[in-house]
């Protein structure tokens, strides 16, 4: 008599992930279902800016580096602008400060204080006349007290007037040398920063492979942080299944195992590059009650590069140690 077939499918929809088991002559045929994928890079706005143009087309192969979104940079050059101008006046003041004084200002200096002396030797005398005057009755008190106001004056003048070229002659000091180079790194990489923000603005593909979709319009102001570009990466995709609980500890990462494609009549041989350490729980439409509770572990396997050309959404089934 012949033997029983049984066959039991249960259908693990996990996020699009099923598996099957059967019994055919007591050999146990067991297979994780699930569609190829591709890793997919989102690149978002950095700033809150116009979209000025998008020269590739939705659907078209890009390399890395290419231009996918570029956004108004009339703002950002501006801020540049105004860094680069502040470097120049502080490498100015820097050289300025690392030269020192011309002799042209030391001379000037020097003949300020000539010029307060002789007031001050002038007011002396002019103090000592007033006060033989007034001693002899011949003035007020009031006019000493004048020429005295005059001559403390000119005697202040003249320690200003010294103190200037002494300041002159010693040169700039070494903290305030240090302080104007602090301030010049400190530009220099704010300069750095604003620069790199306008790079920002020009949005490139980060991978090679196919840009899938552009959400936004040129004319449009998009927020930061919005979706621009959608790329789906180059090579070999790799197969997204729902490993059962069953199968779980004989597979782990770099294990190999075997892919069918719909459409490609050979089999693949995969490997996996990641499964998951959290288990699901099979989705409420399962075939029965009692299978509901069963726990599934999404798993991703790595197709070799003989598969670069298939597309992204093919169905393709797993067999299961």
């Amino acid at each position: 008599m012949k033997k029983i077939i049984v066959v039991l499918v249960i259908a693990a929809l996990a996020g699009g992930g099923y598996y099957f088991f059967g019994r055919k002559d007591e050999t146990t045929v067991r297979v994780a279902l699930g569609t190829l994928e591709r890793d997919r890079v989102t690149l978002a706005a950095t700033a809150p800016e116009l979209i000025v143009s998008q020269p590739v087309a939705e659907g078209s192969e890009v390399e890395v580096g290419t231009l996918l979104v570029q956004l108004d940079t009339t703002l950002q050059q501006t801020s540049l602008r105004k860094i680069e101008a502040d470097i120049a006046q502080q490498q100015a003041n820097l050289e300025k400060l690392n030269n020192g004084v011309r002799t042209e200002e030391i001379t000037a200096a020097a003949a300020r204080v000539d010029t307060a002396r002789s007031q001050l030797l002038e007011s002396e005398r002019d103090y000592e006349r007033t006060r033989s005057i007034v001693d002899r009755k011949l003035a007020a008190q009031a006019t000493l007290e004048t020429a005295e106001t005059r001559r403390d004056g000119n005697m202040s003048r003249l320690r200003d007037t010294e103190a200037q070229l002494a300041l002159l002659r010693a040169g700039s000091r070494n903290e305030d040398i240090a302080q104007a180079e602090a301030q010049l790194v400190a530009t220099r990489a704010l300069l750095a920063a604003e620069q790199q923000r306008l790079n920002n603005l020009s949005i490139t593909a980060t991978v090679a492979g196919r840009l899938d979709s552009l959400p936004w319009n040129v004319g449009e102001r998009v927020a930061t942080g919005s979706q621009l570009a959608v790329l789906l990466a180059g090579g070999a995709p790799y197969a997204r299944v729902y490993i059962p609980e069953t199968s779980r500890a004989a597979i782990s990462t770099g294990t190999s195992l075997t892919v069918h494609v719909d459409g490609v009549a050979e089999a693949i041989t995969g490997t996996v590059r990641w499964i998951s350490s959290e288990p699901a729980f099979t989705p409420y439409y399962a075939l029965n009650s009692s299978e509901r509770s069963r726990l599934v572990y999404m798993a991703e396997v790595q197709l070799p590069a003989s598969a670069t050309d298939l597309p992204a959404g093919l169905p393709a089934q797993v067999d299961l140690p």
